[in-house]
């Protein structure tokens, strides 16, 4: 199968597209009854009985008031039918599900982030059966309509553990101050993003996304039953809790002690500007947002010495998005191509006023979407995001005497990381040999606290028929042995 022959119809909209949209409504779901489980996700897929429909990734026109989805745990689809043979053909940290000692200790999830401390009943995983996820265009009284058809449906079949609602803060920023949704990877044969940046690096593999498709390997991601194996996708889905005090108290300690600015040292933490103008584009002033067309057109490496930074003398190598995204800089693993993930995330929470503080809850939640969680989201998380030393020794056209691009970097990731106060660092590159003329920030806390996770499993649109039919069926006979994926092994 080409990655030209994408049946849009048949995948689910969040994966491909993502929405544009103001407002979000996640439900957590256990399942009561699984033929009437069934039955619930035939009339969701249909639309039946006065019932959204799941939306889908082919473009609708005009643009709906609210869009659906709906994705499964590992013991979500067990409770549906799917037999043990079959979900061992699943992603291995699928299987293990997030609330797994070892995945929590894999991306960070430990102390105060650890799956004990998690809240709507989210901690106990082999419970959480189903994700459906309403997202609204912009009317409140939408979303309250359907969510009250939906309960209305829920009745007999499934029962809420949770429901925690988003909505976008004003000029499109999370509650850091940072404008957020600007770099999705291009997927090859997905339909065009009119409104997202431009990326300077390479189209990605739709296998890296969806499984059925040739991936950045070569090889392709499949499962058991065939019902399942082309046009789904992995989800991870996170509530991240933001300490935005904590962020600006720490912004303005550092600046006192450097000298830096305050929003030149956010920018560094980031590797963009709170206006979204990254700092390879931007280096020494925010100035007026650059173009959409602007906003994600760089490389960290080039062979022209004015404009390379291998080294992070404009965007510190251990700045977020150089982590998440190294583009062309050299890291452990393979290239940063087969590591892409998809972010559908939004705010949630009051938008903070420092001049009136409050402890209410505030943050991002949504989903991280994949092929292969282990080769995706969990190496990023662990081997980039976790792990101080993902670049490998390198030195840029500015020549040896400029330094080595392993000496301008330590620590983890200032926003995302566990970041223990006795061990935390973060670099500032500067001039000089081997990072002799660096300053390192020590001493900070963790600013981003997990408050729920699920790894999910998105079906097509077909497959959810074919789990509803199963279900209603009361399952199904053992399935033979799976079948190697021809994917990746794990990095």
């Amino acid at each position: 199968m080409s990655d030209a022959a994408i049946d849009l119809d048949d995948v689910q909209g969040t994966i491909l597209r993502g929405y544009r949209v103001n407002l979000a409504r996640h439900f957590v779901l256990t399942i009561t009854d699984a033929a009437a489980t069934g039955k619930l996700i035939a009339a969701l897929v249909r639309g039946d009985n006065g019932l959204p429909a799941i939306t889908t990734a082919k473009r609708i026109v005009p643009k709906p008031a609210v869009f659906i989805n709906m994705c499964f745990s590992a013991s979500g689809l067990a409770a549906l039918g799917i037999g043990a043979a079959q979900l061992a053909s699943f992603d291995a940290a699928f299987r293990r599900g997030a609330t797994d000692p070892a995945s929590a200790a894999t991306v960070g999830d430990v102390g105060p982030s650890a799956p004990q401390h998690w809240i709507g009943g989210l901690h106990h995983g082999a419970q959480v059966h189903i994700l459906l996820s309403v997202w609204a265009t912009e009317s409140s009284a939408a979303l309250e309509s359907v969510s009250a058809r939906l309960r209305a449906a829920f009745a007999g079949s499934v029962t809420v553990l949770y429901m925690q609602d988003g909505a976008e803060l004003p000029d499109s920023t999370v509650h850091f101050g940072y404008r957020h949704g600007i770099a999705q990877p291009t997927i090859i044969g997905a339909p065009p993003r009119k409104r997202d940046a431009p990326d300077a690096q390479p189209p990605v593999p739709a296998g890296e996304f969806l499984l059925g498709y040739p991936n950045a390997a070569g090889g392709t991601y499949r499962v058991l039953p065939a019902q399942l194996s082309t046009n789904s996708s992995y989800a991870v889905f996170r509530i991240l809790e933001q300490d935005v005090a904590g962020f600006e108290a720490m912004l303005a300690r550092y600046a006192a002690e450097t000298g830096i600015d305050t929003e030149l040292l956010a920018a560094k933490i980031l590797g963009r500007w709170r206006n979204g103008n990254p700092l390879t584009l931007a280096p020494t002033a925010q100035g007026r947002r650059l173009p959409d067309a602007e906003l994600n057109n760089f490389d960290f490496v080039s062979p022209d010495p004015a404009t390379d930074d291998t080294l992070g003398l404009k965007c510190p190598i251990g700045a977020h998005i150089r982590r998440n995204n190294p583009r062309d800089a050299a890291v452990i693993g393979t290239d940063s191509t087969h590591h892409r993930i998809l972010r559908r995330s939004m705010p949630y929470g009051p938008q903070y006023d420092p001049a009136r503080p409050d402890k209410q809850a505030r943050g991002l939640i949504g989903y991280f979407i994949n092929a292969s969680i282990r080769n995706q989201f969990e190496f990023l998380s662990s081997e980039w995001n976790l792990a101080s030393d993902f670049v490998k020794s390198a030195t840029g056209p500015q020549g040896p005497s400029a330094g080595n691009a392993v000496h301008n970097i330590s620590g983890e990731d200032v926003l995302v990381g566990v970041n223990d106060p006795a061990s935390s660092s973060f670099t500032l590159a500067r001039k000089g040999p081997k990072g002799s003329a660096n300053r390192t920030l020590r001493g900070f806390s963790r600013l981003v606290t997990t408050r729920g996770g699920v790894y999910c499993f998105f079906p097509s649109i077909k497959g959810l028929l074919y789990l509803a039919q199963l279900a209603a069926a009361g399952g199904a006979a053992s399935s033979p042995a799976p079948v190697a994926s021809g994917g990746r092994a794990p990095t």
